[in-house]
């Protein structure tokens, strides 16, 4: 709730920094178009917070467990993304502020970057919609992709707004348009007609694609690069590629970290084996080991919720506890914790000694 509100402050903030520009430029703009536009850089800035999750190209190795995921788009050919994002917004701009006042060049050259930019929307949420981080083992950030979504959606429906306010204004401009020579007449009447042909639109679209195309090979770009800005990923929907195996987490979780306090007091009792790698266990760590495996019997889900929260928060805690006398104060403040996960054991477990014997195994 707490987010919530601070995001809705956020966008209030927006929609008053928006009308204060278009005062001071003197842009005039109805009040559903403020709220509109204003609603679209807010997307555009959950869009940015969505990136700072994802934004490892896929050759790269990542740790899940710190939230870190992999770029929806290549790298290598991001620049022809943000080439067609700078002519989409500026078209966007244009054709919102200057529609009746453009000139039929810039207009046209506007319209068809608005509608490339309508196909890329398009593709983008295509592309956003699903994200597979099974690969990614015990990834525990699945729900900060949806912030990609927003802004693509928004651009989308900007683009069609305005396609239909451009297209409206100049029919009825056309329209309303008489001429004393019937031959004019008569070519009015036909373009007014063809006009409506989405194919005559088409027919410019492809020119200026290739130029631009063209223009950005100039700069490093693939011919191909609005394919492979999709393809050349990992773990999302158009992605082609694989990425490494993930990184091996850095340290022990709070437990863990615990039984590396002074010996007197902490106990350790014997070595155990945790992700192919020997470590120190104390019982307490076996108890708690046990309890979260009896959760995990009992309810998937349950255990799957609490060892996301767990694997977010735990391992922050524990590069903090990174001395005996810390981890040996962290053992005394988990004794509680403790005798409640040793009760459930006894009350729900058949054999709990044996549960948590079994903890932790060393195989060799």
């Amino acid at each position: 709730m707490a987010a919530l509100f601070i995001l809705g402050i956020f966008l209030v903030f927006i929609v008053f920094l928006v009308w204060l520009v278009l005062k001071r430029t003197k842009i005039a703009a109805k009040p559903p178009e403020l709220i509109i536009g204003s609603v679209y850089i807010f997307t555009l800035f959950l869009f940015l917070i969505g990136f700072l999750f994802h934004s490892n190209p896929y050759y790269k190795a990542v740790d899940p467990v710190d939230g870190e995921c992999y770029n929806p788009f290549s790298e290598q050919h991001i620049l022809t993304l943000i080439f067609y994002f700078i002519a989409y917004n500026s078209s966007l701009f244009l054709v919102w502020t200057r529609s009746k006042k453009l000139p039929p060049l810039s207009l046209v050259l506007a319209m068809i970057f608005i509608l490339i930019g309508i196909v890329l929307n398009l593709v983008i949420i295509y592309q956003t919609s699903t994200h597979d981080t099974t690969s990614l083992d015990i990834y525990i950030s699945d729900t900060e992709h949806i912030l990609l979504l927003f802004a693509p959606v928004a651009a989308l429906c900007v683009g069609i707004l305005l396609i239909y306010k451009v297209l409206t204004e100049q029919l009825t401009e056309t329209a309303d348009r008489t001429y004393a020579n019937p031959y004019l007449h008569k070519i009015q009447d036909f373009l007014l007609h063809k006009s409506r042909n989405p194919l005559w639109i088409l027919v410019f679209l492809f020119p200026v694609f290739i130029i631009c195309t063209l223009v950005l090979i100039l700069f490093g770009q693939a011919p191909d690069a609005l394919i492979k800005v999709f393809t050349e990923t990992t773990t999302w929907k158009l992605s082609q590629q694989m990425h490494p195996p993930v990184l091996d987490h850095k340290g022990h979780y709070l437990c863990t970290v615990a039984a590396s306090g002074h010996p007197t007091i902490v106990k350790p009792i014997r070595l155990g084996q945790r992700n192919g790698r020997p470590i120190i266990v104390n019982r307490q760590l076996l108890i708690a080991n046990a309890f979260e495996e009896m959760i995990q019997d009992f309810s998937p889900k349950l255990h799957h919720m609490i060892r996301k929260k767990y694997d977010r928060y735990g391992y922050n805690l524990s590069t903090k506890i990174n001395t005996p006398s810390l981890s040996s104060i962290t053992y005394v403040a988990m004794k509680p914790l403790e005798w409640f996960f040793l009760i459930n054991l006894y009350l729900f477990c058949h054999k709990p000694e044996l549960k948590i014997k079994q903890q932790y195994t060393l195989k060799l």
